[in-house]
């Protein structure tokens, strides 16, 4: 008896679990992604005392990830689409971590304004290298897990920007407090070269790699999995479909319009915590650096929560009987509404209130996070990465408009009123999208060029 066919044989008919390792590298990786972005926030008040930066000013180089990453989204895409997320995910981990660890360096240039030029610079730098990141794991994701996993599957790489603020938040508080703002760069930095060497080791496409099953393959593929139409016909099928035209045709369908403007909105209440909130403790509440970074991981803690919660209750509608569609939106406008919470704010003073308030309007924003399983259910399977890359840009001008501004309200007024209210306004906006210009959720059929 052949023992080794036998052992072999049994391997195929046994359904592997490689996905959820690939699921757990994009988590760790988009961790470190939303950390990164963060550091700014957590040094901010250190360097704006070391450098004499206004709140104007701020606000100006809050936003210079989001300049470059949103202008860098239709490229990414195409490069995701063209040469695949393995390599082009490896370069952006690379370079994004490079650029965080030069930052550590501004204060060698000597003037203040010399070293405002040069951190706008380097988080410019930065945003463009971080731009292949989520349509490439939306692209993953797609790939390696059948549509009624993928909910569950995006909500946890996405919930990751929660958890990056829970673990790293306190962790550069403290490195900020105990050796001085430059730290965080260089720890952050040194990690993500480690962590692009990590990728390439680990990450292959599910037809390639050595650990997956037939079982596994067949069973994602026949799932709703992307897995020949990516894998096989990459190059050919976006050569066909055509550059500008395949663009012109994303943004021509009514459902992913509707679904990118809902980004958009969605990630006004990430920018804010991303970058204004650690200062909104400080300044409009009164507490140390310290003291806003472990408290700013409470509602990270319920926005991770809520995330993978909103995963979760969106599968488990589609296992129930229930159409893609109404699995997706009854979370996201759930959330969204539970989000509005964040304006309640404005009318307390009591502290525990305000971060109770705030938790659960990140609880709401991490259930109805929702948006990149969409894109990966309705994005045509010739372009996962390039409609990643654009529902990515459009969520992502966010990132420039919030920071700046939330700097001129609170420049105007002296307080963070007006920034709560504009920011709760976009949660609505994010509802009215969902019920009103996205109807039917449902995968787009490409035209032929």
């Amino acid at each position: 008896m052949d023992l080794s066919r036998t052992a072999s044989s049994a391997n195929v008919a046994k359904r592997t679990k490689v996905r959820y390792a690939i699921l757990l590298l994009i988590f760790v990786i988009t961790t470190f992604n939303y950390a990164d972005r963060a550091t700014l926030s957590v040094t901010g008040s250190a360097m704006r005392a070391e450098f004499g930066f206004d709140a104007i000013r701020m606000g100006y180089i809050f936003s210079a990830f989001s300049w470059a990453y949103v202008l860098s989204q239709l490229p990414a895409g195409w490069l995701l689409d063209r040469f695949g997320a393995r390599r082009v995910y490896a370069a952006s981990i690379f370079f994004w971590s490079l650029f965080t660890l030069l930052q550590s360096s501004i204060g060698l240039l000597g003037s203040a304004a010399a070293a405002v030029t040069g951190l706008f610079l380097l988080r410019f730098a930065m945003g463009a290298a971080e731009s292949p990141a989520f349509p490439a794991n939306a692209k993953v994701v797609a790939s390696w897990f059948p549509t009624k996993e993928r909910g569950t599957a995006s909500a946890i790489f996405n919930s990751a920007q929660y958890f990056a603020a829970v673990v790293f938040t306190p962790l550069m508080a403290w490195l900020t407090h105990a050796f001085g703002w430059h730290m965080v760069y260089v720890v952050m930095g040194v990690a993500g070269l480690l962590l692009a060497l990590t990728w390439l080791k680990v990450m292959k496409h599910p037809a390639d790699h050595p650990g997956v099953s037939a079982a596994e393959l067949e069973y994602i593929e026949q799932g709703g999995g992307v897995v020949s139409g990516q894998h096989n016909a990459r190059r050919e099928s976006v050569e066909k479909a055509g550059g500008w035209s395949l663009v012109r045709q994303l943004l021509g369908n009514r459902m992913l319009v509707g679904v990118y403007l809902a980004q958009y909105c969605i990630n006004v209440l990430t920018y804010f915590f991303l970058t204004w909130f650690p200062i909104y403790l400080v300044q409009a509440r009164g507490m140390t650096i310290l003291q806003a970074g472990l408290v700013a991981s409470l509602p990270a803690i319920c926005g991770f929560s809520g995330g993978v919660l909103g995963g979760i209750l969106s599968d488990s509608l589609i296992r129930r009987g229930h159409s893609l569609t109404v699995a997706r939106k009854v979370p996201i406008v759930g959330g969204m509404l539970l989000s509005v919470s964040i304006i309640g704010c404005n009318y307390v003073s009591t502290d525990w209130v305000v971060v109770a308030l705030m938790s659960l309007a990140f609880f709401g924003k991490g259930i109805g996070a929702l948006g990149w399983a969409v894109v990966a259910d309705t994005s045509p399977k010739e372009a996962l990465g390039l409609s990643g890359a654009i529902f990515n840009m459009f969520g992502n001008v966010a990132g420039i408009v919030t920071p700046i501004v939330i700097g001129y309200l609170v420049a105007k007024s002296g307080s963070f009123n007006g920034a709560l209210v504009f920011v709760g306004a976009n949660a609505l906006l994010t509802v009215f999208s969902y019920l009103v210009i996205v109807k039917d959720i449902k995968r787009v059929e490409l035209r032929p060029r």
